[in-house]
């Protein structure tokens, strides 16, 4: 009865940390695809590829239900995934919809018209890749009328992040809000949109200002996914063990990881 988290590289830990706490009995599969870590300066076709490839070793592992806990693998592989490929007994979720959830305070299931909502004036902060791919704004625009969404490549973040240099990560983040601010001057909200980004939440912060509210994806992830499998229970898949896979080199990864969530974490090669 496990359930796949899928991610570039650790950031979608962040997504697991938070579905763990709020789902305790459920065994989740995690899956790091470390060795083409980043996928945000990727291209499309690339990402696909690389992205079926987890999403299968995790069926593999038992999981009929994935979740890509990597806002560029959603952006720019999700849509083909869900069109072409994903077998029909088997569902793959990105992590773009709690958010505009949130962000338009109504249900994805909600197939309304448009409408306007309170929040006028948007920053999206994410990978290269996703920004290029305008799938964030594409669905927003679904749901919502009105919002003026100023998007920014971060460039070098998650590579920072995942070298364990928040020195330096801290440096771009600070660099990365104020070239949107040149931009949009005075947003009302941040989307952080790479799940990198929740570990870097609190220099966005206090970047942007306390007056701007600042969009994370890990509990919104979370919750949706409760509600999710409350509506559809047999998508818990067979598998019965909670496992930590990567395609890198497995002490650096495990011991990346264990700094990341604070306990220990032993990831064994895909």
């Amino acid at each position: 009865m496990a359930v796949g988290i899928f991610d570039s590289g650790l950031g979608g830990l962040t997504v697991l940390d938070a579905v763990t706490k709020r789902l305790p009995d459920v065994p989740f599969v995690y899956f790091g695809d470390n060795a083409h870590a980043p996928y945000g300066v990727r291209d499309a076709d690339d990402v696909y590829a690389l992205t079926t490839a987890a999403v299968e070793r995790m069926f593999g592992a038992g999981c009929d239900l994935v979740i890509l806990a990597c806002n560029t693998a959603s952006a720019a592989a999700l849509r083909r995934m869900q069109e072409s490929w994903i077998p029909h007994d088997k569902r793959v979720l990105g992590v773009f919809v709690p958010l505009i959830e949130a962000l338009t305070e109504r249900s994805w299931g909600d197939n309304s018209p448009p409408r306007e909502v309170e929040v006028k004036h948007v920053a999206l902060f994410a990978t290269p890749a996703t920004v290029a791919s305008r799938a964030f704004q594409r669905e927003l625009a679904f749901r919502a009328i009105g919002v003026d969404v100023e998007a920014q490549a971060c460039g070098g973040v998650v590579d920072a992040i995942e070298d364990g240099d928040m020195i330096l990560a801290e440096a771009l983040v600070r660099s990365h809000v104020d070239a949107l601010k040149r931009k949009m001057p005075d947003p009302q909200a941040a989307i952080l949109g790479c799940t990198h980004y929740p570990i870097m939440h609190d220099a966005f912060q206090v970047a942007l200002g306390e007056d701007v509210s600042v969009y994370s994806q890990a509990n919104l992830v979370a919750e949706s996914l409760a509600d999710y499998l409350e509506r559809h229970p047999k998508m818990v898949g067979a598998g019965t063990e909670s496992k930590f896979l990567t395609t890198g080199d497995v002490r650096k990864v495990s011991d990346r990881a264990t700094q990341f969530l604070r306990r220990q974490i032993t990831f064994e090669a895909a």
